[in-house]
């Protein structure tokens, strides 16, 4: 009875540290206002749209502003949809008020298949391939071959390479906002936040073959009211053929780790690494996906490297996003009640 009752304390204790729900929900609004840059120039923005999919439900969408003209469009890519909205030359006042509602589940998909299904690598080639700052040749290959060494599935290479980003990556919090993710350089120095971390994850596995994919998102807030402006955060996916997209999240076991002192060997670093395969908490939602991104319309200069913040261009000179003073906007996160 004592070794049954200490068990649910060791449970308890662990699930009530980090959190944990079944569902999430609040409304987010965002208020972006360019109006500091004048007027002489057009202004153009684009904002990261989420929509509703498995796992979460958005609605009450409300889009307000001074804006010339605005509407919603996607990606060629990867279909990730987008709110643009452009202010014309003359136009002084230059302000947008997205908001809408989000419930968002917790995820968890350890549920894998004793066999795994026959697929072709060419149905996820996008999925499969190099982007700007994720090499999958050359010293990457060879890390990614020799982490998977001596397995033979998908699910086995998935399974190496997370345990392998969990122990050799640490989070750097002096990274500016949620990193860039360029692998040769993390390779050189595995430090950095969520999006060097997810990109080291992803750049691995499709070099050894795994389909994956880095998800942009945001996360929700805990309180009745919070400024979540600098909340962004990302995760990774893999694919699992006959079973579906299965999310990993070792940049946030590194977080925790760092957050509450913990080293590999403890027993609470296990409880992270045990969650975050397989599984993402509900405080959190996605905004976009895809790497190099040419937005709609199009935006003057070389791709975007990915769409989790908002993104300005003032005439064609875009606008530091992780600068508050040049680039003014705040995102708040209301629970639901």
């Amino acid at each position: 009875m004592r070794k049954f009752t200490l068990m649910i304390a060791f449970v308890l204790l662990f699930t009530s540290s980090f959190a944990l729900a079944d569902t999430s929900s609040g409304r987010i609004t965002m208020v972006v206002d360019l109006s500091n840059h004048g007027d002489a120039k057009t202004a153009k923005l684009w904002i990261p749209y989420p929509v509703s999919n498995t796992f979460q439900d958005i609605s009450n969408i409300s889009i307000k502003g001074s804006m010339s003209s605005s509407g919603v469009y996607t990606d060629k890519v990867y279909g990730t949809p987008m709110l643009y909205a452009r202010w014309d030359k003359g136009v002084k006042k230059r302000t947008l008020t997205f908001s809408f509602d989000v419930t968002r589940q917790e995820v968890i998909r350890r549920n894998f298949p004793e066999q795994e299904a026959s697929w072709d690598p060419a149905d996820y080639t996008k999925y499969l391939s190099a982007t700007r700052l994720g090499p999958i040749d050359g010293e990457v290959k060879l890390l990614a071959d020799t982490i998977t060494k001596g397995q033979n599935t998908v699910l086995g290479k998935a399974k190496a390479i997370y345990d392998w980003t969990c122990e050799n990556t640490y989070r750097n919090p002096d990274t500016r906002g949620c990193g860039l993710g360029d692998i040769y350089r993390l390779l050189k120095e595995p430090g950095g936040k969520c999006a060097d971390i997810s990109s080291i994850y992803v750049a691995l596995s499709r070099a050894a073959g795994v389909p994956s994919r880095e998800v942009l998102g945001i996360r929700q807030g805990k309180k009745p009211v919070q400024d979540i402006s600098k909340w962004q955060h990302c995760w990774a996916e893999f694919y699992l053929p006959g079973y579906g997209w299965v999310p990993v999240d070792p940049a946030d076991v590194r977080k925790m780790m760092l957050k509450e002192k913990l080293g590999l060997s403890d027993k609470k670093t296990k409880y992270y690494r045990d969650y975050f395969w397989g599984g993402i908490d509900p405080y959190r939602l996605k905004l976009s996906e895809g790497r190099d991104l040419q937005l709609n319309p199009a935006q003057s200069g070389e791709p975007v490297n990915y769409l989790m913040y908002p993104y300005a261009q003032i005439g064609e000179t875009t606008i530091d996003w992780l600068d508050p003073e040049n680039f003014v906007y705040t995102i708040t996160f209301r629970q639901a009640l």
